[in-house]
């Protein structure tokens, strides 16, 4: 499968796309799109057993993939993973800051350890991944595309998930700041809000007796997403002829927000 431009080559042929938690989930379809779309790949994770297989499965979509075990709140690793990418690769184009945790306890009975660790991940962790992509990027030229792959958790009220939200809030006000401060360098930052998606970490959510059906009967489209929805919205993304597209807030969650 390829998508195709209007010369009929893929969209992001030539370019390189750079996914942090892409070894699953939404990541990795973020991954097969690109890929699909002509992009080389680098995929950050932290299970070697996912990596391995993502590594496997996307190999049959692009010639060159590169993954690497990165935990993304980590400084030194996250900046070392980066220019080892950079070595490998020639260069990074686009970055998908996946990579993320959640967190269920009643507000009342949540630790601080707990809340730091969603923070460190969740927002650190894109806050350290953007970092070293611009770096690299202003100091190459041409641009480059950042996507902040946050929630709607950052704009609807839930239980039990404070510390996700606010880490998913934190993203959309850094890209917001980021469009502004990077735009002058030709990178665009957007970011996008996913809603209820069947994937891994959803899992304890959809055991919930009757919570599929109440939240589907609310959402417009009839249904939850599930990864092939994000291959398409990340090939455009991190188009380089979108260079208008930035500074977005993009809400992925079949009308479950404004129902």
């Amino acid at each position: 499968m390829t998508i195709p431009s209007e010369s009929g080559h893929g969209v992001l042929d030539g370019r390189v796309v750079l996914v942090t938690g892409g070894n699953g989930g939404i990541g990795l379809a973020v991954a097969k799109g690109c890929a699909a779309a002509g992009a080389d790949l680098v995929i950050w994770g932290t299970n070697d057993d996912k990596l391995g297989a993502a590594s496997e499965d996307l190999g049959h979509l692009t010639d060159r993939v590169v993954v690497q075990r990165v935990d993304v709140s980590n400084e030194e690793q996250v900046n070392d993973a980066f220019a080892e990418a950079v070595a490998r690769m020639g260069k990074v184009d686009s970055v998908f800051a996946n990579a993320g945790v959640g967190a269920g306890s009643p507000f009342v009975d949540e630790t601080f350890e707990n809340w730091r660790r969603v923070q460190s991940i969740n927002l650190d962790g894109t806050f350290l991944t953007f970092r070293a992509a611009a770096r690299h990027m202003i100091e190459r030229g041409g641009g480059g595309a950042l996507v902040g792959i946050a929630s709607v958790a950052a704009v609807l009220g839930a239980p039990r998930g404070q510390a996700y939200a606010v880490s998913k809030s934190g993203i959309v006000g850094l890209c917001r700041g980021l469009s502004v401060e990077l735009g002058p360098y030709g990178i665009r930052c957007n970011s996008l809000l996913p809603g209820f998606t069947e994937t891994e970490m959803t899992t304890e959510l959809r055991n919930i007796p009757g919570f599929v059906e109440r939240t589907t009967a609310r959402t417009p489209t009839g249904r939850w997403a599930t990864t092939d929805d994000y291959t398409s919205i990340a090939v455009f993304l991190a188009d380089p002829t979108q260079r208008h597209q930035t500074g977005s807030s993009i809400v992925l969650d079949g009308g479950y927000s404004i129902a």
